[in-house]
């Protein structure tokens, strides 16, 4: 089996996008041409962190490539649920046999929840003006 330079996988999530490339290395973080030292300087928040890292524990792969992605729309939440989602399929990308362990994890499925649009009448998608009686 040849070596390849580096896996791709894509994840989406409410209305992000993330192009995710897992290059073998040393776990060098680079998004939207930026390096960061961790993901905590990005994303702000432990959870967000802890989210995008359950594809590398649940396949102790921890450490052993560096991530260069594109990542677009929406908010840190969106984002971070999409470049989850990304690494999962770069790791399928990057060896098969570890589609039972994702699996198992949950992290190979796209959460298709999105925001709801507003209906005419109506204030936000489902909150209605106050009725009157009189």
């Amino acid at each position: 089996m040849v070596e390849r330079a580096d896996y791709y996988g894509t994840g989406r999530r409410k209305t992000s996008v993330a192009r995710v490339h897992l290059r073998p290395g040393t776990g060098k973080i680079t998004i939207n041409g930026e390096i960061y030292n961790s993901l905590q300087e990005y994303f702000q928040r432990d959870t967000l962190v802890m989210e995008i890292n359950k594809p590398f524990t649940a396949t102790n792969t921890a450490g052993q490539f560096d991530i260069i992605c594109r990542i677009n729309g929406g908010g840190l939440s969106g984002q971070s649920g999409a470049l989850k989602l990304g690494i999962s399929r770069a790791l399928l990308d990057f060896n098969d046999s570890l589609r039972k362990t994702l699996r198992e994890n949950e992290l190979l499925t796209r959460d298709s929840r999105m925001v709801e649009r507003k209906k005419y009448g109506k204030k936000k998608a489902r909150k209605s003006p106050q009725f009157s009686k009189r």
